[in-house]
């Protein structure tokens, strides 16, 4: 399985396997209110501008075409949209994604990766190298609310 760079043309389906990957990833740290408000159906149009203005990679499989999705955001220097449909979910496209994003800011040379995980997602970036910092809320304009994450490094 090679990461690839997404194409704009994509934006609608990349942003579906967010949504079903929040919708059934997140169940158990957010309440459904907030989860059907953080994953409208509707794409925003910044989403798009980041598939086009960062290196967005898109991992396929065989059989259901494009199934998980991570960007280096350049601006901030962090990990983006690291998602996985939950049918794909343990067949390793997000740890290929995550080394192609880390491969992607050494080449370009970052000499740090920041990323605010979902409490689920933690533990997944933590096995990928990244340390804790602290426990914050992200304000999440989508989701109309301050959402509990891990706030995190990794040091390259």
């Amino acid at each position: 399985m090679t990461p690839r760079l997404a194409l704009p043309h994509e934006a609608a389906n990349l942003w579906r396997i967010r949504n079903l990957a929040i919708r059934y990833g997140c169940q158990s740290v957010y309440p459904p209110e907030v989860i059907a408000a953080w994953t409208p159906d509707a794409l925003p149009s910044g989403y798009f501008e980041a598939i086009k203005g960062n290196p967005f990679y898109v991992i396929d499989d065989p059989e259901l075409g494009a199934a998980a999705t991570g960007f280096l955001d350049l601006k901030s220097g962090s990990v983006e949209a690291i998602f996985t449909l939950p049918a794909c979910n343990g067949k390793g496209y997000a740890s290929a994604i995550m080394i192609a994003i880390i491969a992607e800011a050494r080449q370009r040379g970052f000499r740090q990766l920041t990323l605010a995980a979902t409490p689920n997602a933690s533990g997944f970036y933590l096995r990928h190298g990244f340390s804790t910092v602290r426990e914050a809320l992200y304000p999440s304009a989508l989701a109309k609310a301050d959402l509990p994450c891990i706030e995190m490094i990794l040091t390259l």
